[in-house]
């Protein structure tokens, strides 16, 4: 038999590795290039596919400018919350709701890194394993061709594979359907976000149609549910055609593009970090907010925290996300309801967006609002469903029906 001797393995070394090229990961870098104190430290960003799908948007609320206010593309300046029986426009200032496509947000982080050739390094592969260093001042990532590259920080944000243990967490999905359509009249409000119309039936789960409009005659239209299991395709279809005869009376429309896509929306512990030097990032850190699936502005501000962090001390901060507890038991009653009773959230929704002004309801979904604003919150929606999911956590046990 004819050995072949093995091949030497390959180290590169850096001081950040940053491991997965989608929405986080190049958040990070893109705000590494922003700082001025890390302009020394060089970065490798490895990815699995250099060629990155313009399939998706990323929606949020921020007041002021933003990093990305340059691609974003629509602003909207109030939304409106429907049920069967309530209605509200909400203006929005001193916030505005925003959308930014993720073909334009990848162009502008890889233009902003290509500027800086010396500082970052982008490579086309798979991270195999992760592990501290010998020595215990960084970690060492081995990809799949057998190169290894060491770092002082490595920053993972492939998604997480959960051992799920049902018996004591919650996991739901987030999954939708949306149309981009195109009329030849009039219909849309340009500048209203629907952030949920509750109109459509609710089959014991939690569901609504989110629509984005850009144009009088254009705009995203989504049918969207909380549950624990996907549905086929055809069922959204359905859903989307049935509301789109009503709410455009029966006129014509064209289907000009299409996105879809699942987020998962659990309880189930997500830590910021592995190990000392390997720290975690996005949906793998618990930015997909639990109870609402919103990522991307939790991402930046998790980024940017560790890159304030890095510049001033050289190192992550202890607490990486800045988490505070009380807002996880939040997410874990709303994902028990959920759970137990999707239909019911249609009336907390519509609770909260009639009994509080929308800027509390956004100070609260971005966990920034003080002890008796989530006091004044709670004190808006009926108490019965949340007691129960009380007693059910508790207890230490998901709600069922």
């Amino acid at each position: 038999m004819l050995v072949l001797p093995a091949m030497p393995t390959e180290t590169l070394e850096y001081d950040y590795l940053i491991v997965g090229g989608g929405a986080s990961g190049l958040s990070l870098a893109y705000h590494i290039a922003q700082e001025p104190r890390l302009a020394g430290q060089r970065v490798l960003l490895v990815e699995p596919d250099a060629a990155k799908a313009d399939d998706r948007t990323w929606r949020y609320w921020a007041a002021g400018e933003t990093p990305f206010a340059a691609v974003e593309g629509h602003r909207w300046e109030q939304l409106v919350v429907r049920a069967p029986d309530f209605e509200k426009v909400l203006r929005l200032a001193p916030y505005r709701y925003r959308m930014v496509r993720a073909g334009d947000f990848y162009a502008f982080v890889d233009a902003a890194l290509a500027s800086r050739p010396q500082q970052f390094t982008r490579l086309t592969g798979h991270v195999t394993t992760l592990a501290e260093a010998a020595d215990g001042h960084g970690a060492v990532a081995a990809l799949a061709d057998g190169r290894q590259i060491a770092a002082r920080y490595v920053f993972d944000s492939r998604l997480p594979k959960l051992a799920r243990d049902p018996t004591r967490y919650r996991y739901l999905e987030q999954h939708f359907l949306g149309w981009e359509i195109e009329t030849d009249y009039d219909v849309f409000d340009p500048d209203t976000v629907q952030f949920m119309d509750f109109r459509v039936p609710q089959h014991g789960q939690t569901r609504f149609v989110y629509s984005l409009p850009f144009t009088p005659r254009r705009a995203l239209v989504e049918f969207t549910v909380f549950s624990a299991q996907v549905l086929e395709k055809a069922a959204y279809e359905a859903e989307l055609r049935i509301y789109l005869a009503e709410y455009l009376g029966g006129r014509p429309y064209r289907v000009v593009a299409e996105e879809g896509g699942s987020i998962p929306m659990t309880d189930h512990p997500l830590p910021d970090r592995l190990s000392a030097h390997i720290l975690h990032l996005g949906t793998r850190a618990g930015r997909s907010k639990p109870s609402t699936g919103y990522t991307f502005a939790r991402v930046q501000r998790h980024t940017a925290r560790l890159v304030a962090a890095l510049a001033a001390t050289g190192h992550p901060p202890a607490d990486a996300t800045g988490d505070r507890w009380q807002f996880g038991l939040f997410d874990t009653l709303l994902l028990d309801i959920m759970q137990r009773r999707g239909e019911v959230v249609r009336d907390i929704f519509s609770q909260l967006f009639e009994r509080n002004p929308v800027q509390r309801i956004f100070r609260f979904l971005d966990e920034e609002t003080s002890w008796l604003e989530n006091l004044k919150i709670m004190n808006s929606v009926t108490p019965g469903p949340f007691m129960r999911s009380i007693g059910q956590v508790l207890r230490g046990k998901p709600g069922r029906r």
